[in-house]
């Protein structure tokens, strides 16, 4: 992961460029990655702990694991690709450089220095028609730049971006330390996924 030391902090850059397949109709987005030492991919949603994948799998296989290999404690990166290019799901997150204050993942210590460039990203992404935000931090950053109040968690709003009208959704946190069992996030995906006809 790229850093960058100032006087008294490092500023860590986003380590990847959005995923956006052909076609993506909706954009899901965290905050930023973990520290790489929390890596079991070198892709968005990376440290096992965190219930994202395993929700996925859940919403899309009904099996938590369905992209896991318990062997190896890593993920199934190919089928992963391919179930975001075939369901037309984006993945970015919505900071592009931080400060960790305290040195771990947590969003509540977690200051973003520049948030992403939405409006570039979406320039060449001109299908999507929804943002999923993935936790409290990243719907406020996105709630800003699309000029919207943040919605509820797990309901969905409208905002704009250079002209274009998105709709909004605020989903539970995928992090383990958020006090919701991985079953019940998948609940509210799920919903989120089948009204903007992408299950």
């Amino acid at each position: 992961m790229k850093q960058t030391e100032t006087t008294d902090q490092i500023i860590y850059s986003h380590p990847w460029e959005p995923f956006v397949p052909a076609g993506a109709r909706i954009l899901v987005m965290g905050t930023f990655p973990p520290g790489d030492h929390r890596w079991a991919m070198d892709f968005y949603y990376p440290n096992p702990t965190n219930d994202f994948w395993k929700m996925m799998g859940i919403v899309f296989f009904g099996d938590a694991f369905a992209l896991y290999d318990k062997e190896s404690r890593s993920y199934r990166l190919d089928d992963i690709k391919r179930l975001l290019i075939e369901r037309h799901i984006a993945m970015h997150d919505t900071a592009h450089k931080v400060v960790r204050l305290k040195g771990n993942a947590s969003d509540k210590f977690l200051h973003i220095v520049e948030p992403v460039d939405l409006a570039g990203l979406l320039a060449k992404a001109p299908d999507i028609t929804a943002l999923c935000t993935t936790g409290e931090k990243a719907s406020d950053v996105i709630a800003d730049l699309t000029g919207c109040v943040r919605p509820k968690m797990g309901e969905m709003t409208e905002g704009v971006c250079d002209g274009r009208r998105l709709h909004i959704w605020r989903m539970p946190s995928t992090s383990r330390a958020y006090p919701m069992k991985v079953e019940k996030k998948a609940e509210y995906y799920r919903r989120m996924f089948e009204a903007e006809g992408i299950v």
